[in-house]
C-alpha cells in the first residue's frame, strides 16, 4: 500500500495495490502491520457500513472527549467527497479541512484521526461506505457541525438545494460554538 501524508498532520490517504486480471480483482483492504508501521497503533474495535444515494451528505460528525474515534473509511460502490475538519485547538490547522475523492474505483482509503469532525457526501447514484473506528459509538456524546459552516468554508460539489441531511445534521451547531479538542 502507498501511504500519503496529506497537508493536514495525521490524516493520511491509503492507496492499495491491485491486482487486476481476466477474473476480476485483488487487493488487501488492511494490513494491521503495515498499518502500524506508517501510520501508527491504532486498535480498530467495530467496522460499519451505510448506503446512500445520490447527494446525501452525512456530517460533519464526531464524538466528544474520550469517546472520540479515529476512522479508516472507503467506499466499495459508488463515489464520495470524503471531509475531516481538524478540531484540536492546539494544532496549526485547527480549523482547516482536507477532503478526498473516494471511489469503487480508485479504492482509496482516508484514515482520520481522533480530533477530528468527518463527513461525506454522495457524488455516484448510489454508494456503499465502510468504515473502521477505534472506539464504540456513545451517542450521549456525539456532536455535528453544521456542513456549510462559513467559517471552515468546504467546497461541496452538489449544489445546497440537491442536498439530503437528516433531521440531526440539518440542526447542526457552527463551527464557533463546537467542543474542541486539546
Amino acid at each position: 500500500m502507498n501511504y500519503i501524508q496529506t497537508e493536514i498532520d495525521g490524516v493520511w490517504v491509503i492507496e492499495p495495490r491491485v491486482f487486476n486480471d481476466a477474473r476480476g480483482y485483488f487487493m488487501e483492504a488492511f494490513k494491521e502491520e503495515e498499518f502500524r508501521a506508517n501510520i501508527g497503533d491504532v486498535h480498530f474495535v467495530q467496522d460499519n457500513e451505510s448506503k446512500s444515494s445520490f447527494g446525501v451528505l452525512r456530517g460533519l460528525h464526531y464524538q466528544k472527549g474520550e469517546h472520540s474515534q479515529a476512522k479508516l473509511v472507503r467506499v466499495i460502490k459508488g463515489k464520495v467527497l470524503d471531509v475531516a475538519v481538524d478540531l484540536r485547538k492546539s494544532s496549526p490547522t485547527f480549523g482547516r479541512y482536507v477532503s478526498v475523492e473516494l471511489s469503487e474505483e480508485n479504492k482509496r482509503q482516508f484514515f482520520i484521526p481522533r480530533g477530528f469532525a468527518h463527513g461525506f457526501l454522495v457524488l455516484s447514484d448510489e454508494a456503499i461506505f465502510t468504515y473502521k473506528v477505534d472506539n464504540m459509538y456513545a451517542p450521549q456524546v456525539e456532536a455535528s457541525i453544521r456542513f456549510n459552516d462559513e467559517t471552515i468554508g468546504i467546497d461541496w460539489p452538489v449544489a445546497e438545494d440537491q442536498l439530503l441531511l437528516s433531521e440531526k445534521d440539518g440542526h447542526a451547531v457552527s463551527f464557533k460554538d463546537a467542543v474542541y479538542f486539546e
